[in-house]
């Protein structure tokens, strides 16, 4: 009887063990705040949750990522200092605010640098992707740049049809808080206004400023286009792709195979943001113009030439580094 008794609480403890051994996580878990400006369901936003999701599996559960969308964890500029100091671990930035932190991804945020999109894509691939990525992780700047998104060609929408240089003067145009980006827009006839993004439909709303200049998911997705916006001018006078960054406090406290899996599928979501996003660029054009926003095709050669002092001025200090993306076919 007494061994019968024994082996039964010995029977009972084991089973017990073993359920708590799977009910109870082998560590604890590691929450990774990332945040955007853009809505849910936006490309980027979608590509950097199935990067989460492929961590999590990844694990076993140890990192779960936490997506905070729609610019409620501020503006960019913002999101950028927070990842520095670790209080944010994942930020998916546009290069114009990246750009006063390390000013070499400045190279491409000059005027008309690509000749189109496929070729931006071409660069960003290569190696001088590589090697901008790397020079923003060993920059001071506490960030480690994980990889590039597309984020299509910059044109302008107004209230005013736009065709030439001529027809944007005295009208403000909002853009982002670079230097190089308000003197691209004073030199192709505007005056630029710089804001954060989250600030700009009010601006169009109010009349602060007359236009603004961004891609057509943006243009749809932040509903700039009631703001009694009409035109969108296809100057396609920016092509600046954008990059998602891991907070360097984060990243030094991963173990080596942790910090290879997030570097592989970073790779793998920058390719999946590119599917995405061409798919809602097809989506969101038809939108607009359902929408009433007309599509304005323009000359674009006043526009680059306009723009000739500012890639002088700004470009100088890249002249080998321009002529080896203008060399990628």
């Amino acid at each position: 009887m007494n061994f019968r008794r024994t082996f039964i609480v010995s029977a009972t403890a084991a089973i017990a063990a073993a359920v708590f051994s799977v009910a109870l996580p082998l560590h604890a878990q590691t929450v990774l705040k990332a945040a955007d400006v853009h809505p849910p369901g936006y490309p980027n936003v979608v590509a950097i949750e199935n990067l989460g999701k492929k961590l999590e599996v990844a694990t076993n559960g140890k990192y779960k990522l936490q997506m905070y969308p729609a610019g409620v964890l501020g503006s960019e500029k913002e999101m950028i200092e927070q990842a520095q100091i670790g209080a944010l671990q994942i930020a998916r930035i546009s290069l114009g605010p990246m750009g006063p932190v390390v000013p070499d991804v400045n190279v491409f945020n000059m005027p008309f640098v690509f000749r189109d999109e496929a070729h931006m894509r071409a660069v960003i691939d290569g190696p001088i992707g590589r090697e901008l990525l790397d020079k923003i992780t060993a920059s001071p700047a506490r960030l480690v740049a994980l990889g590039w998104m597309d984020s299509g060609s910059r044109s302008l929408y107004t209230k005013k049809e736009i065709k030439s240089p001529a027809d944007l003067k005295g009208l403000k145009i909002r853009v982002m808080g670079n230097p190089l980006f308000v003197d691209t827009m004073n030199a192709m006839g505007g005056n630029g206004i710089t804001m954060g993004h989250n600030d700009t439909f009010s601006a169009l709303q109010t009349g602060v400023v007359d236009g603004a200049e961004n891609n057509p998911p943006t243009l749809f997705t932040a509903n700039h286009y009631t703001t009694g916006v009409k035109y969108y001018t296809q100057t396609t006078h920016l092509i600046i792709p954008e990059i998602f960054v891991m907070s360097k406090v984060t990243w030094d406290k991963m173990s080596k195979d942790e910090q290879a899996l997030v570097t592989k599928f970073s790779r793998e979501a920058q390719m999946e943001q590119r599917a995405l996003w061409d798919k809602s660029v097809d989506e969101y054009s038809a939108k607009l113009k359902a929408s009433g926003i007309t599509f304005v095709t323009v000359d674009k050669k006043p526009f680059y030439d306009a723009t000739a002092p500012v890639r002088a001025k700004h470009g100088a200090q890249y002249a080998d580094l321009i002529k080896r993306i203008e060399a990628v076919k």
